[in-house]
């Protein structure tokens, strides 16, 4: 089909029991980049396999500069990034090309569906909109941290298909990943806040996990997901409570 080159860009880390899916929903794009952060797996292999663009790269917990790695590496007018652990449907790839044969935006926001432990959570407050295609002279990623932003310099429109998002396969996973996550997370909390009190950090500890726990399972309803729902809001509460704990680590008095 004719119309605007677009790259697919990912960034990975240890990907190999789950880029393969990503990969293989994007065999319709005109070429698929990586930007790897030493992974010690196969997934430079299995990307190299696909047809994939690899580029080593380390990150440091730096996603925003990976992100841009791959787009200035990119030949494509349009920008399409994704994680390792989501597929684009064909319905997406149909609304893609739709959308850019007349474009009316320079990025356009893709919802998730977000899928935990298999299960398609509807409820707990898990949902996410953003802008995942853009064309390559009009956006930047801002951020340095796991928590990257998307800068767009234009107008931005909505697609209606989704992105399946596929995150953690076991909780071995997922408690691994977020264990990486929460020390980048308490590193840049030490940068942005080097002292707080001891009553403040005990009511970061105590406090704001609870809420985050009633928030996703009362508030956003994610009883309604059953055992899917409970754990997954008593998870991410631990999360929180991880982060504050290695933070309140980092500004401990060095052992001699």
């Amino acid at each position: 089909m004719s119309g605007p080159r677009i790259s697919a860009v990912l960034i990975t880390k240890n990907e190999a029991t789950r880029v393969a899916p990503c990969l293989e929903s994007l065999r319709w794009v005109d070429e698929i980049v990586v930007v790897d952060d030493e992974s010690t797996d196969e997934t430079r292999t299995i990307c190299g396999r696909a047809g994939a663009r690899v580029l080593v790269r380390r990150s440091e917990g730096d996603f925003d500069q990976q992100r841009n790695a791959g787009s200035d590496a990119a030949s494509g007018e349009w920008i399409l990034q994704l994680d390792a652990d989501e597929v684009s449907p064909v319905s997406l790839r149909d609304e893609i090309r739709r959308a850019l044969a007349h474009p009316s935006a320079v990025g356009y926001r893709i919802k998730r569906t977000n899928y935990f432990l298999g299960h398609e959570m509807r409820h707990g407050g898990w949902a996410w909109n953003g802008v995942k295609l853009f064309r390559k002279s009009a956006a930047r990623y801002i951020g340095h941290s796991v928590h990257e932003t998307l800068q767009v310099n234009g107008p931005v429109g909505q697609l209606a298909s989704p992105i399946w998002h596929y995150p953690f396969q076991s909780l071995t996973q997922f408690i691994e990943r977020q264990n990486f996550y929460t020390s980048v997370e308490a590193r840049l909390l030490r940068q942005s806040h080097p002292t707080l009190g001891r009553w403040q950090l005990r009511r970061l500890l105590l406090i704001r996990p609870l809420k985050l726990f009633w928030k996703s399972y009362v508030k956003k309803s994610g009883w309604r997901e059953g055992m899917h729902g409970l754990v997954f809001a008593a998870l991410f509460a631990w999360v929180e409570c991880l982060k504050w704990t290695k933070y309140w680590e980092l500004n401990q008095p060095v052992a001699e």
